[in-house]
C-alpha cells in the first residue's frame, strides 16, 4: 500500500578491501561483512566459523550457582518440580528441553503450560493454587516470570519455591521477583556478556550448568540440545549476533540428523529437506510458524508431547495437527488481514497511527495481522478484538515511534496495557476506542516527520545482472545464518528488460524472466506481490530491481533466482 524508500547503504571501501585480503575472500563478502560492523578480520573469521567455543560459561549468569544447588537438592531428595512454560515457541522448546535435561538426571518433573486466551501471558496464580495443592514445592519458570511478582509472592508465603529463568526485562522500578534464583541476563548486576539470549537460550544455560555439575556435560551432549536452542531463538526473532549467532548456526547444521522422533515429524510436515540443508529461512518460515500456531491456536502442551514423543506414528499424528492448526493460523491470518485492511483503505492520508477493531477477530492472531499492517501501511498499528464491552489488542510500531511511550500518554483510557518500544499489548473498553486513535494520533504527529511513514528499504550496494552468479550466491552462503540483525544481503539493478509475461501464481505472488543489455538472464520471484501495492510489471518494460539472491535445489536440480524485494519501472 505505500510505496519504500530506497536507500543505498554507504561503506568503508579501504577496509573491505583490506578485510578481503586479509581473508582472501570475495570482495562482495568483504564489502558486506564492513557494512554489517565487522572489519576486523578475527572478529570475521568467528562469524563465518562459528564454534562451541564461542558459547559463553552459564556460570557467568548471575544467581546459576544458587540455581544449580537447589535443583541439584531437589534431584536428590526426589522432589516434584513444577516447569512453568510459555506458549510461544520459545517458551515450549525451553520447557521441551529442561523436561529432556532432568529425565537424563532421574528427576520428578510436570509441566504447565497456560493457554493464551484465557490464561495470558505470564505465571498466573490459578494455576499455581493447583500446583499447590497438588503437593508441588519447586516451581521452574521458562520464558516468563520476571514480572509475575504478585503470583510468586503469593506462592512463597504457601511455601512454594520459584526459580525463574526469563529474558524479558524486568521493571526496573519493582526489580526481580521473590525467588530462589533469578537467571536473566538482562537483570541489574547480572554480568553475563550477551544480553541477547532468548528464552529457551536461558533454558539452555542452565540445562549445561546442571550436566556440567552432574559431570555429564559432554560436547556431544551440549550440541545435541542446540538444535531446540536454533529453533527457538530464530522462531523469538532474536538478533542472530555474538553467541546467538553461534547457537543457530551450529543447530541448523545438526537439524538434519535430528534423531528426536517429533522433530523430525515436524521437519517433515513443514518441507524441510536435509538433502538441501536446512537455513535460518526454515525455521523462521516453516518449522516456526507449526510450533506457534500450537499457542495461538490453543495447543501448546502439544509442542512438548511431541517432542517426548517416543514413537513415529504418535509423532507423525502430533505434527500433522500442528501443521493443520497453522493452516488454519493462516487462514484467519489472511482473513483478518483482508478485513483490517478494508477498514483502513481510504483513511490513511492525515493519519500518523492505524488503529482498527472489530468483534470476535481471533485474538491469537491479531499481533501478526498489527506486524503486517505496520509493513504495508508504514504506520504505527494496533488490532483490537472486542468481546462485549472489552477489546483485547496488540500493537507494533515502526522504528522511530516509540509505542509504549504513545500508550502511557494515553494510559487513561486503557484499562491496562505493556510492552516495550516496538510491541505491546493492551485491553481498552469499546467505547474509549475512538478516543484512543484520536489522542494516539495527535500523539505520533507532534513526533514523527512525513518520511518517517515511508518505510525504508536499506540497498547493501549495486550489482551488475552478470555479476550475480552460481559462484557469487554460494558465497552468500557463508554468511548465513541470516536474521534480525544479520540480515540476508540485499541488491539493486538498474535497467533490466522484463523478459516475457509475468506470470502469478499462488493468488498472490508473481513469477517474472529479466534480461541485461549484456544478454545476462535471471529468474525473479516475487512472493507476495500482490500486497506490495506495486503495479505488475510488463513484458519488454525496463525496470530497477531490488532483491536477495537464492539457490533453490529441486528434485535435484539447482536453480539461481532473485527473490524480490520491491521493483519500479526506470524514471518513476
Amino acid at each position: 500500500m505505500t510505496e519504500k524508500r530506497w536507500i543505498i547503504r554507504r561503506y568503508d571501501l579501504a577496509a573491505a578491501e583490506r578485510l578481503a585480503a586479509a581473508l582472501d575472500c570475495d570482495p562482495v563478502i568483504a564489502a558486506l561483512l564492513v557494512l554489517r560492523g565487522v572489519s576486523d578480520p578475527e572478529e570475521a573469521h568467528r562469524v563465518l566459523h562459528p564454534s562451541l567455543d564461542q558459547l559463553h560459561d552459564p556460570q557467568l549468569m548471575l544467581g546459576m550457582d544458587r540455581a544449580v544447588a537447589r535443583l541439584m537438592s531437589a534431584i536428590a531428595r526426589g522432589e516434584r518440580i513444577l516447569i512453568y512454560g510459555d506458549y510461544d515457541v520459545d517458551g515450549t522448546t525451553g520447557t521441551a528441553l529442561l523436561r529432556r535435561t532432568f529425565q537424563m538426571l532421574g528427576a520428578q518433573t510436570h509441566y504447565y503450560i497456560p493457554h493464551r486466551l484465557s490464561e495470558g501471558y505470564g505465571i498466573n496464580r490459578e494455576a499455581l493454587e493447583r500446583a499447590c495443592a497438588e503437593g508441588y514445592k519447586l516451581l521452574l519458570s521458562v520464558d516468563c516470570g520476571i514480572s509475575s511478582h504478585e503470583p510468586l509472592s503469593w506462592a512463597s508465603a504457601q511455601g512454594m519455591e520459584a526459580i525463574v529463568t526469563d529474558h524479558h526485562l524486568p521493571d526496573l522500578g519493582r526489580g526481580v521477583p521473590p525467588a530462589v534464583a533469578v537467571l536473566n541476563p538482562n537483570q541489574p548486576g547480572c554480568p553475563y556478556p550477551d544480553k541477547n539470549l532468548t528464552g529457551v537460550g536461558v533454558a539452555f544455560k542452565l540445562a549445561h550448568a546442571l550436566l556440567r555439575a552432574n559431570g555429564r556435560a559432554s560436547e556431544e551432549m551440549i550440541r545435541g540440545f542446540l538444535k531446540l536452542v536454533a529453533i527457538g531463538t530464530v522462531a523469538d526473532v532474536a538478533p542472530l549476533v555474538g553467541e546467538n549467532r553461534a547457537i543457530v548456526a551450529l543447530g541448523l547444521r545438526d537439524l538434519p540428523m535430528a534423531k528426536n522422533r517429533g522433530l523430525r515429524a515436524l521437519m517433515e510436515v513443514a518441507g524441510c529437506y536435509a538433502g538441501r540443508g536446512i537455513k535460518a529461512y526454515d525455521i523462521g518460515f516453516r518449522i516456526g510458524p507449526r510450533i506457534n500456531a500450537a499457542g495461538r491456536m490453543d495447543a501448546a502442551r502439544m509442542v512438548v508431547q511431541l517432542f517426548e514423543s517416543e514413537d513415529d506414528s504418535q509423532a507423525r499424528k502430533l505434527a500433522a495437527v500442528l501443521d493443520e492448526r497453522n493452516r488454519e493460523r493462516q487462514r484467519l491470518q489472511t482473513e483478518l488481514l483482508k478485513e483490517a485492511l478494508a477498514e483502513v483503505e481510504g483513511s490513511l492520508h492525515g493519519s500518523h497511527v492505524v488503529v482498527v477493531a472489530r468483534e470476535g477477530w481471533h485474538r491469537g492472531v491479531i499481533g501478526l495481522v498489527a506486524s503486517k499492517l505496520v509493513e504495508l501501511t508504514g504506520r504505527p498499528a494496533i488490532v483490537i478484538s472486542l468481546e462485549g464491552e472489552i477489546g483485547h489488542g496488540s500493537a507494533r510500531s515502526i522504528e522511530e515511534y516509540h509505542l509504549h511511550e504513545g500508550l502511557s500518554a494515553c494510559a487513561e483510557l486503557l484499562e491496562r496495557f505493556g510492552g516495550h518500544r516496538h510491541a505491546a499489548g493492551l485491553q481498552i473498553r469499546r467505547e474509549s476506542i475512538a478516543e484512543l486513535r484520536r489522542r494516539l494520533n495527535e500523539h505520533a504527529a507532534s513526533l514523527l516527520r512525513p518520511e518517517d511513514l515511508t518505510p525504508a528499504l536499506r540497498i547493501d550496494m549495486e550489482l551488475p545482472l552478470g555479476a550475480v552468479t552460481f559462484d557469487l550466491a554460494r558465497k552468500l552462503e557463508t554468511l548465513e545464518p541470516f536474521g534480525t540483525g544479520w540480515r540476508r544481503p540485499i541488491f539493486l539493478t538498474r535497467g533490466l528488460e522484463v523478459d516475457g509475461e509475468p506470470r502469478a501464481f499462488g493468488n498472490e505472488h508473481l513469477k517474472f524472466c529479466v534480461r541485461d543489455a549484456d544478454g545476462a538472464r535471471c529468474t525473479a520471484l516475487w512472493w507476495r506481490a500482490a500486497l506490495s501495492g506495486r503495479r505488475t510489471p510488463r513484458a519488454g518494460e525496463i525496470i530497477e530491481l531490488v532483491y536477495s539472491v537464492e539457490l533453490n535445489l529441486w528434485q535435484g536440480l539447482e536453480e539461481l533466482r532473485l527473490v524480490v524485494e520491491d521493483c519500479r519501472a526506470m524514471g518513476e
